[in-house]
């Protein structure tokens, strides 16, 4: 069984992430999403949100592969032996992306040549969507209907309103 890790913040889950999250499934048996804490971030959902959020919009890829969304805290190499991974998906949005990831794999391959870094284009519609951008523009009244689910919506909209 080849069992692969997506990591993320997930703040909000994106069609973006979706994207990657579809394709991803089409190349293990079991991808485990792994939600990371990243309190730093200043996430607008809690872990326990974040998690249901994802568990509940990858509901329908759920026939394709064994999908398994756990919270980590840990170093991500740590947390993909944990859960068994062999593969680690990025999703690349742009040569800013690359430069960044570029240099994660080469740290995370000094800590564990067996596990392989695979790297997925987002998808021309999604490329410029960010979870940051999609707070920012609800926060300023803007539609996120395009960037997000209608359930991801409703949740981001109902975040901002009670925050102000």
């Amino acid at each position: 069984m080849r069992t692969g890790l997506y990591p993320g913040t997930f703040d909000p889950i994106t069609n973006g992430h979706l994207d990657i999250i579809g394709r991803a499934v089409k190349l293990v048996d079991k991808l485990v999403i792994g939600v990371a804490v990243n309190s730093g971030k200043g996430p607008l959902f809690t872990l326990e949100e974040r998690v249901a959020m994802v568990e509940r919009e990858t509901g329908h890829l759920r026939e394709r592969a064994e999908i398994v969304v756990l919270p980590f805290e840990s170093l991500l190499m740590h947390f993909a032996e944990e859960v068994g991974a062999s593969i680690i998906v990025r999703g690349l949005r742009a040569v800013a992306d690359f430069e960044y990831e570029f240099q994660m794999t080469a740290m995370n391959q000094q800590l564990n040549r067996q596990i392989e870094t695979v790297f997925l284009m987002a998808d021309p519609r999604h490329q410029a969507i960010a979870s940051r951008l999609v707070k920012e523009i609800a926060s300023l009244g803007g539609d996120i209907s395009g960037f997000v689910t209608p359930g991801v919506t409703a949740g981001v909209m109902a975040k901002v309103k009670r925050s102000k």
